[in-house]
């Protein structure tokens, strides 16, 4: 088969598959997670029932990969803010500023959609990722004399997501920088 042909076919393919998910989540922006049926996904995504199902078996399916995809969008903009220059203080800084706003602007999502997209081994994964990216910014902190060191960078980041995740509880974005700015004087040197 011509290559053409095979970038053809597998951009038509992940053409549908984003018009499903596009599809899912206004859906259920709209109605809640409840309210949602496969054959209202079928017709706002424009496919036809029986290629709905070819793509997802359901509509929590569905919602796996959006969820996927945005904590994938999410930790590479905390990959993108500890990759920019400064000093590896700045950077920590940056990674922590970052998620918080991420902690910040999730806390509008339905709470339906949170249980049903925040278990499973995807949600374990991206954990872990998260707290490999911020144990070794806090690392190359400690290394720099910005963060203390007397304890381990995989413990420091736990508090760090732990005191972070405050943020979607707060009011303004001004005490997200609050909380960031607390966070840090936790990380001084001792």
């Amino acid at each position: 088969m011509p290559k053409l042909w095979d970038e053809t076919v597998d951009a038509h393919r992940a053409a549908v598959r984003e018009a499903i998910v596009r599809a899912t989540a206004e859906l259920v922006a709209e109605h809640g997670v409840a309210s949602v049926k496969m054959a209202q996904i079928a017709e706002r995504a424009g496919v036809g029932r029986a290629t709905l199902y070819k793509y997802f078996p359901d509509v929590e399916a569905i919602l796996g990969v959006w969820h996927e995809e945005h904590v994938a969008a999410h930790l590479g903009e905390l990959r993108a803010a500890r990759e920019r220059g400064g000093s590896a203080g700045a950077r920590l800084r940056a990674v922590l500023t970052g998620y918080a706003f991420i902690a910040f602007h999730r806390a509008g999502a339905d709470a339906e959609i949170a249980a049903l997209v925040h278990r499973g081994d995807s949600a374990t994964e991206a954990r872990g990722q998260l707290l490999t990216l911020l144990g070794d910014a806090l690392a190359e902190a400690a290394a720099d004399g910005a963060v203390r060191d007397d304890i381990a960078p995989v413990e420091l980041a736990q508090y760090c997501l732990h005191a972070l995740e405050a943020a979607g509880a707060l009011a303004s974005q001004a005490a997200v920088r609050r909380l960031v700015a607390v966070t840090l004087d936790g990380l001084r040197p001792a």
